[in-house]
């Protein structure tokens, strides 16, 4: 190929640049009067890679290996070098040395990447790494139809679980790393995108934060879970720090890459309901006349009226390369992909740009990236989901009547039943809910290596993380769902503009003389983080101002700050012995002046056993290390800005006093905490890394202890204490234990067949050791949480005990009769007083898994590459929401109209008592073993005359689940299910091509 500055004028317009290039590669055939030939290949796998660029050294003449990995060259002598390059590849120089026929192995350039690891504030050699740090690139990554990035890495890092929140389109998800560290403060962990710190927060208008980020942007994710590794970030780190890091260009070679991923969604699994003829045979046989009369004749599957099969494409268009020294990369991203639960949409365009020039002979390197997205949703009315499982399958969908749009509703006479289930149909198509938010990530990094000592740098980093959400939601006038207020049209609105000045000091020098390596790092932090949240009245769908909607102040700006100083000191001796040594001392706005500011230092050491004397000759052992870490991290995040401090605030119009003729708004006072403080974690780790076989065999087996103290927890206040029953505090005590073990292996590594496979397993123990200002206090079992949010009342089935594990369940022991048929509303009496009370509840199972497993399978035949990933929770129990609130007798016929319910009612027979929505019977195993994809694909080589390579690819997401749990799904956050958006079985085809 020739070199791109010929073409620097053509930065867009990529097909007659296909053309060009082709045109220059003959030209450049035709040079030289010697013939060289030969073939590149992997030489980690042996196979044979198409589209490798060829060059020879100090002129323009250059080809690319062709779909078979061949190439043929003319050379001046056959004493020149050949320079081989190609995406994911080391570049290689090969001298002829009088051969015209050489066979060339490019090093996977994943390989020497890990060699230098991203670490927070800069890398580090893998090698020299003492925390627990992990790294997921592009070829590990989940396959299939992705919304948000971090689904890429599910099920692939020991101690990190990523749990779906549900099967809407952009929907987040919920990470744990190891185990996560507090109760009411957040335990997701820290995300920084390309050197920004981003907020985890919501954005108004989009249903997950991290779905602004296009996935096929990015290059790997590097996880840090112990304190040793997170400790530089300080007070953000308890729950571990994920660093994403997005594509660069390379100055090499121009590329274009454009891919489409094809998809469609349909819901494999249904909650069980009765039928229309059953319901109608209940109610008949039943003594409520009322009911008899309003059955209808219809037989209708509410469930399968609400979802449908869902289309969804998504496309990218990438350009990478070098104009003379500045690397860059331009892409750009169109997802357009429908719900399951009919009206739901995402429609998603993001553009991105890296600029990666070096100036003054590679002393300052210049990193700039800009990613920015805007969306489009229409989300649906997620109401129809529990709607379809509990509304009137006699009735029809729709009526002749014009009434409510003519969807059938229940009606009192000619007016319509306050506060009775609405048609689910009715409830999806006559609301409107718009949002279309953008976000924007940026940021400016320069590093300078000083000219007078080269072993010191000077990083500098600037950027921003911008997002401006609105949107309206609009109900029809007709609709029944909003029949009081004659519809709605209502505004909402945030901006955000967080903002990050780093700069650091780091300074590496090989000592050898004393077989020593020094690594230090010195450096500053200022984040700024600043919400303004719009408040505006409420309007009908006619536009008219709703009585008592005015807000009491039109914006609020929340807004918080983080100044930091931080260090950390590598040292190396002989490659054999390593120590780091880390401290970060932060400050937080949101702490009172005695309790602002927080330090949190960690240690490390390793020793690496397979570069001592005993074990250099052993050829099996290619590495061997021993790890132990120290650290201590803190946590403010999820906690209100300056509740330290007494404030007042404005009521609503709904409770102003009147005076005269007039209504006033009243100033009342908040409740504080004046000694609020920081909440910390101390973590400890040990760990051994392993590798046998030339890395062949390779991984790690590690144990962790993490303990909380003064956890931020809400918690009552005793009446006259302070101004509200309830305040964030500083209360109670936490701890995490587990063990963590992942291998990978390269059974079978021929020339035509590769076979890679993973697994990692994690065991992690979660105890709450204390929850109240008095240690030990015997009056008091735990915090209520686990909310029934059907059918119960606000009656809570979990409690987080002191002693015990977080979200454990706290309900009556069902009894059952001779034939092991439960008893309706009869339980053990567990305290002995003779009295079924809630005292007789006890503490059961847990929401939270003990086991969390992964295995990933890859297998290259050929051209021909196939793979799977399998997940699977153990120890895991649910609460089952749907039984209990619609598998009762009551459900049927105990209101005004008639509603379905669960076939559950047909095994039980239970009338429906007070005390049954508490029983055990509805807690079942919901652990699982779970096929994430199924991928299969082929490389069908060069196409367009040999210009391009094209991969042809399929892949089956959410293939199977086994699981004893008789819900739709187990696998749901808080341990209550209670009508989850499914997640759907998709199949997609998709096609890449490459310039």
């Amino acid at each position: 190929m020739s070199t791109m500055s010929s073409i620097s004028n053509l930065r867009g317009r990529w097909l007659l640049l296909m053309v060009i290039f082709s045109v220059i590669s003959l030209f450049s055939f035709g040079q030289g009067n010697l013939t060289v030939t030969g073939i590149v290949t992997s030489a980690s796998d042996q196979e044979v890679l198409p589209g490798v660029s060829v060059k020879v050294k100090g002129n323009q003449t250059g080809t690319s290996t062709n779909a078979e990995g061949k190439f043929t060259i003319r050379v001046s002598d056959l004493n020149q070098t050949l320079v081989f390059s190609f995406i994911g590849f080391k570049t290689t120089e090969v001298n002829l040395q009088g051969r015209s026929l050489i066979t060339v192995r490019l090093e996977d350039e994943a390989k020497s990447l890990n060699e230098v690891v991203i670490v927070g504030y800069g890398t580090t050699r893998k090698k020299d790494l003492t925390g627990s740090v992990a790294v997921v690139d592009a070829r590990d990554f989940q396959k299939g139809n992705m919304t948000s990035p971090e689904q890429l890495i599910a099920g692939k890092v020991p101690g990190v679980a990523i749990t779906s929140n549900s099967g809407q389109p952009g929907a987040g998800s919920t990470i744990r790393i190891r185990g996560g560290s507090s109760l009411n403060a957040s335990n997701d962990p820290l995300i920084v995108i390309d050197g920004v710190p981003v907020e985890n927060s919501s954005v108004s208008g989009a249903s997950n934060p991290l779905s602004f980020i296009n996935p096929n942007d990015i290059e790997s994710f590097t996880v840090l879970k112990d304190a040793s590794a997170s400790a530089i970030y300080g007070a953000r780190a308890s729950n571990g720090v994920i660093i994403i890091t997005t594509k660069k260009g390379s100055s090499d070679r121009f590329k274009v890459t454009f891919n489409t991923l094809n998809s469609v969604a349909n819901v494999y699994k249904y909650v069980d309901v009765l039928s229309g003829d059953q319901i109608r045979e209940i109610v008949n046989a039943s003594n409520k006349d009322p009911l008899k009369a309003r059955l209808g004749t219809e037989n209708t599957d509410w469930q399968k009226e609400i979802y449908h099969a869902a289309f969804g494409t998504d496309n990218n268009l990438s350009f990478s390369g070098g104009l003379k020294e500045l690397p860059y990369r331009v892409s750009l991203g169109y997802q357009n992909q429908n719900g399951v639960l009919k009206t739901d949409n995402l429609q998603k365009t993001s553009l991105a740009l890296v600029l990666n020039p070096t100036f003054f002979d590679k002393h300052l390197s210049v990193n700039v990236n800009l990613k920015g997205s805007a969306q489009r949703a229409r989300f649906a009315n997620t109401a129809a989901i529990g709607s379809a499982v509990s509304f009137d399958p006699t009735q029809p969908i729709r009526t002749s009547s014009p009434r409510f749009g003519g969807y059938f509703e229940h009606l009192n006479g000619t007016e319509l039943y306050n506060l009775q289930g609405r048609n689910p149909v009715g409830l999806l198509e006559q609301r409107e809910d718009i949002g279309n938010p953008i976000r924007s990530i940026g940021n400016v990094q320069l590093d300078y290596k000083f000219h007078f000592l080269r072993d010191l740098r000077l990083n500098v980093n600037a950027g921003y993380d911008a997002a401006k959400g609105k949107g309206t939601v609009y109900v029809a006038d007709s609709a029944a769902a909003e029949y009081l207020t004659k519809g709605l049209n209502n505004r909402y609105q945030q901006n955000r503009t967080n903002t990050v000045f780093e700069t650091y000091l780091n300074y590496v020098k090989d000592i050898k003389t004393i077989k020593s390596r020094i690594d230090a790092t010195a450096g500053y932090s200022y984040n700024d983080f600043k919400t303004k949240v719009f408040f505006f009245p409420g309007y009908n769908a006619a536009g008219e101002k709703l009585e008592n909607s005015d807000p009491a102040f039109p914006y609020d700006i929340p807004r918080y700050r983080l100044i930091s100083l931080f260090g950390r000191a590598n040292y190396n001796y002989n490659d054999k012995y390593l120590l780091t040594a880390t401290v970060r001392r932060d400050g937080s706005s949101r702490f009172g002046e005695h309790n602002k500011y927080g330090v949190f230092p960690s240690v490390a050491a390793a020793w690496t056993i397979s570069n001592e004397p005993f074990l250099k000759n052993v050829s099996s052992v290619s590495s061997l290390k021993l790890r132990l870490g120290y650290g201590v991290t803190g946590q403010q995040d999820g906690i209100e800005n300056f509740g330290y401090l007494a404030s007042y605030s404005l009521s609503q119009n709904t409770t102003s006093y009147q005076f005269g003729d007039a209504f006033y708004q009243m100033y009342r006072p908040s409740g504080y905490i004046a000694g609020i403080k920081w909440e910390e974690t101390a973590t400890s780790n040990i760990a051994l890394d392993y590798g046998f076989l030339n890395n062949r065999i390779s991984g790690s087996i590690e144990y962790y202890y993490k303990k909380t103290k003064d956890l931020l927890a809400r918690a009552p206040q005793a009446a006259g204490t302070n101004f509200s029953a309830e305040a964030t505090q500083n209360i109670g005590n936490m701890e995490n234990r587990g063990i963590e073990f992942n291998i990978s292996a390269q059974p079978i590594r021929t020339n035509t067949l590769t076979w890679d496979a993973s697994f990692n397993i994690t065991y992690n123990k979660n105890k709450i050791t204390n929850l109240t200002l008095v240690p030990n206090d015997p009056n008091y079992s735990g915090a209520p949480t686990g909310g029934i949010t059907s059918g119960a009342g606000g009656q809570t089935s979990q409690l987080n005990p002191v002693g015990g594990t977080r979200n454990t369940f706290y309900l009556f022991r069902q009894l059952y009769d001779a034939s092991g048929n439960p008893v309706d509303g009869v339980f053990e009496d567990i305290n002995g007083d003779g009295v079924i009370s809630l005292d007789d509840r006890y503490l059961s199972e847990s929401a939270v898994p003990d086991y969390f497993l992964g295995y990933t399978n890859n297998i290259t035949y050929k051209k021909w590459s196939t793979g799977f990933v399998l997940r699977a929770n153990l120890g895991n129990y649910l609460y089952n929401n749907n039984y209990s609130a619609t598998g009762t007798f009551n459900q049927i016929t105990g209101s005004a109209v008639v509603y379905n319910a669960s076939v559950n009612y047909l095994a039980t027979g239970f009338r429906g008592s007070d005390f049954q929505v508490l029983s055990d019977y509805y807690l079942q195993n919901a652990s699982f073993l779970k096929m994430d994809n199924f991928n299969i694909s082929y490389n069908a080589g060069k196409v367009f005359r040999q210009n391009a390579n094209l991969q042809v690819s399929g892949v089956i997401q959410n293939v199977f689940t086994i699981t004893k749990y008789k819900g739709i799904d187990p696998e749901v956050n808080g341990g209550v299910d209670n009508n989850l958006y499914p997640r759907p079985r998709t199949f997609s085809i998709g096609l890449n091509l490459t310039y």
